[in-house]
C-alpha cells in the first residue's frame, strides 16, 4: 500500500487563544479527490489554512513524504500545494492575464501551452484577458482563481468553497469543469464545500467535521448513503 500524498495527524490549530481544530487526522491519496464536509464553523477553512502554513498549528502535516508543518506559506506553495481560498483571492486591480501569470510565479519555463490549456477549460478567461479581474462576475472570478492555481502545476490543489455565493447554474458549470480538470490534469484535490452533494459527486473519499473534530470518514459514495449525513447535509 502506497503512502498518501498528504497525511495529517493530530492536527490542532486556531486563531490566538481560540482553538478550532482538536487533533484531526485525515489523508489525501495521490491522484485522489478528498472532501471535507461540515457546517459553518466546523473548521473546514481553518484546516486548509493550516496546511498552507497560514496559522499556527501543532501536530503532523506530511506532504510527499516531507514534513511541512513548520514551513512558511511560500515554501509550501513551492513544494507543490496550490490554495484557492474562500473569497477567491483574485487581484482585482490587475488584468485577468496578469492574475494568471502570477500563478506561474515560480516557473521559469514557457507557460503559454498551459495558458492555452486553461483557456480550453475556461473559454471566458480568454475573452476577458485584458479586463480587470475586479470587474468579472463571481463565477468568472472563481474560474480565474482555479486556473491561476493550476498554472503553478501543483501536486495538490486546495479548494475552499468553490460554490460560495454563486448562482446554481454557474455552480453546475464550474463543477462540470472541475470534473474535467481533475480527470485530465491528474492533480490531487482537497475540496472544502458546504454543498455536500456537489462535493460527494466528485470526491473519492470524504471526512465529516464537527466543531473541529472528524466524526465520520469513508468512501464518498458510502458517506453519501449514510442516513445521518443525508438528513443533516443533503436534505433528504
Amino acid at each position: 500500500m502506497t503512502d498518501p500524498l498528504l497525511r495529517v495527524a493530530g492536527l490542532h490549530g486556531g486563531y490566538g487563544a481560540t482553538k478550532v481544530l482538536h487533533g484531526i487526522d485525515f489523508a489525501v491519496d495521490e491522484g485522489g479527490v478528498t472532501t471535507l464536509l461540515g457546517a459553518n464553523g466546523a473548521g473546514k477553512t481553518t484546516t486548509l489554512r493550516a496546511i498552507s502554513g497560514m496559522i499556527r498549528t501543532t501536530g503532523e502535516i506530511v506532504f510527499a513524504g516531507r514534513p511541512i508543518a513548520r514551513l512558511p506559506t511560500e515554501a509550501i506553495a513551492a513544494a507543490g500545494i496550490a490554495h484557492v481560498p474562500d473569497g477567491r483571492g483574485t487581484f482585482s486591480e490587475l488584468t485577468v492575464e496578469e492574475n494568471l501569470r502570477l500563478g506561474a510565479w515560480r516557473r521559469r519555463d514557457d507557460i503559454r501551452p498551459d495558458l492555452e490549456r486553461m483557456f480550453g477549460y475556461f473559454p471566458r478567461l480568454r475573452q476577458r484577458l485584458r479586463q480587470q479581474a475586479g470587474t468579472l462576475s463571481g463565477g468568472e472570478q472563481q474560474m480565474l482563481a482555479i486556473a491561476r492555481a493550476l498554472l503553478l502545476r501543483p501536486k495538490l490543489l486546495l479548494l475552499d468553497e468553490p460554490s460560495f455565493g454563486l448562482a446554481p447554474l454557474i455552480v453546475r458549470d464550474i463543477f462540470a469543469i472541475l470534473r474535467t480538470v481533475i480527470a485530465q490534469e491528474g492533480t490531487s484535490v482537497l475540496v472544502v464545500e458546504q454543498n455536500a452533494s456537489l462535493a460527494l459527486a466528485i470526491a473519492d473519499r470524504a471526512y465529516l467535521l464537527e466543531t473541529g473534530r472528524i466524526v465520520l470518514s469513508g468512501p464518498a459514495a458510502e458517506i453519501g448513503r449514510d442516513e445521518a449525513v443525508r438528513r443533516s447535509y443533503l436534505g433528504y
